[in-house]
């Protein structure tokens, strides 16, 4: 990760700001685990709800009684509706296409990362074997989601994988 995204996070958790809402879709109860301890490992300050599948995700964002959160992360492969139907209902409907959107796959098929891209998705991040890995990839998305990089993605930035955020800590002297 770069100089200027660490200092973006840390300004932005220095300035007491209130926690990100955020959401994961995952149907692997260890994989929601490892998020939420690398979440708290990064030093983001967030309140976070997982969900099991794509069906409880949109019903969560549907629901008049739940404050959408600012960033939704969700697997692919999942029971019920998957991440890419999830996806697509979420990015056709006015009131929760422009909630940033991540993708969290253990698959990097290229096909796969573009039409989740063509569907609307933030970011493709390819999941980290590495816990170490695991926080520097949520700083790096947290770190874009700050700066607004999230809101208009790029393809050149679109897909991140474990050797992307290697290569980046390895250059900010990590």
């Amino acid at each position: 990760m770069s100089q200027k995204e660490d200092e973006v996070i840390d300004q932005s958790l220095s300035k007491g700001a209130e926690p990100v809402k955020v959401i994961l879709a995952d149907d692997d109860k260890e994989d929601q685990e490892l998020f939420e301890q690398a979440l708290e490992k990064a030093g983001v300050d967030t309140e976070l709800t997982t969900v099991d599948n794509g069906q409880e995700l949109v019903a969560n964002l549907k629901d008049p009684q739940i404050e959408n959160p600012d960033i939704i992360f969700m697997d692919i492969n999942m029971p019920v509706k998957d991440g890419k139907q999830a996806l697509n209902e979420i990015k056709n409907d006015k009131d929760l296409k422009d909630i940033p959107t991540v993708i969290l796959s253990t698959s990097g098929n290229p096909k796969e990362v573009k039409e989740t891209f063509e569907a609307g998705a933030s970011l493709y991040i390819t999941k980290p074997h590495s816990f170490k890995n695991f926080i520097l990839l949520l700083r790096k998305v947290f770190s874009f989601h700050w700066a607004g990089l999230l809101l208009k993605p790029i393809w050149q930035r679109f897909f991140i994988t474990e050797k992307n955020i290697r290569d980046d800590a390895g250059n900010a002297g990590i």
